[in-house]
């Protein structure tokens, strides 16, 4: 991405509504890839949960790029799993029906990536990816009370009763589902460390760690162009965590000396990178089995 609107001033803009702040972005940027656009949403952020959603939103566009431009979710989890064998959304003749328990951004999104069986009775799970739009016929969102990490994301239920899809090409699970998960990780990461950039430019930090923030960046942009289920890019992306990891000291003295709105916003959502520490630590187990790397102590 070009770096030098990195380095510009960005005003950031709040959200009345999850949909206007993305269409804001979106106009904004018109051309920018999905790094760009989750850094440049990052820049313009006026929240870590804003921000958050910048980064979740390049992450499907790199996981479709065909998507329509507009606010997306992507639908998996049911009863708290995301297995094939444990989902029981299903689709027949371009019609799905089933529930998702948990989906962040549903009642602002304009189309649902939804994940659902297809296979026939006593077969192995068969994952399909299907396009629904909100609002269809058999289609309800019902909102869920707000988390207390980032509480100006909301999510949702999603029930579907025969409502009509499309279904993209592929294996729903392996060129989908599996995938998003380091798609995911890498743009809120590049989103988050914008959002703290700006800050950190803003309230005068030191260089050295604005810096540091700034290598995390780099890092992250040759993540992403790495394909997203290679085990290289699951060893770099542990890379750029354990980097994170080692400016957060620094980050809370920073926050400590500033203004108490970022403060306060720093404390609520800092640990919305953690919250897929485990199946990262997962990932990279395999990624060291599959390079021959020792993992040492």
């Amino acid at each position: 991405m070009p770096w030098t609107r990195l380095l510009e001033s960005a005003e950031r803009q709040p959200a009345a509504r999850l949909e206007d702040w993305y269409a804001s972005l979106l106009a904004a940027c018109p051309e920018a890839a999905p790094f760009e656009l989750a850094v440049r949403g990052g820049c313009r952020a006026a929240t870590p949960g804003l921000a958050f959603l910048a980064g979740y939103q390049a992450a499907l566009r790199m996981l479709w790029p065909s998507a329509p431009l507009s606010l997306g979710a992507l639908c998996v989890t049911e009863q708290r799993s995301v297995r094939p064998a444990d989902l029981q959304c299903r689709v027949a003749d371009l019609q799905v029906s089933g529930r998702k328990d948990f989906v962040t951004a549903a009642e602002a999104a304009d189309w649902l990536l939804v994940a659902a069986r297809e296979e026939g009775g006593g077969e192995k799970p068969q994952i399909a990816l299907l396009v629904v739009r909100n609002g269809d016929p058999g289609v309800q969102v019902g909102a869920l009370p707000p988390l207390k990490l980032m509480p100006d994301i909301g999510h949702a239920r999603l029930q579907l009763n025969e409502a009509p899809c499309e279904r993209l090409a592929g294996d729903g699970w392996s060129d989908y589902v599996k995938p998003f998960r380091t798609l995911e990780d890498v743009h809120v990461l590049a989103a988050f460390t914008a959002w703290l950039y700006g800050v950190g430019r803003d309230c005068g930090w030191p260089l050295s760690l604005r810096l540091r923030l700034l290598a995390v960046l780099a890092g992250a942009a040759e993540v992403a162009r790495q394909p997203a289920s290679s085990p290289a890019a699951h060893l770099l992306l542990a890379g750029l965590f354990e980097q994170w990891q080692q400016l957060s000291g620094e980050l809370d003295q920073a926050f400590a000396a500033g203004p108490a709105e970022w403060r306060e916003l720093w404390q609520r959502d800092r640990s919305l990178l953690g919250v897929a520490g485990a199946a990262r630590a997962k990932r990279l187990s395999n990624a060291l089995v599959a390079l021959a790397i020792d993992a040492g102590q």
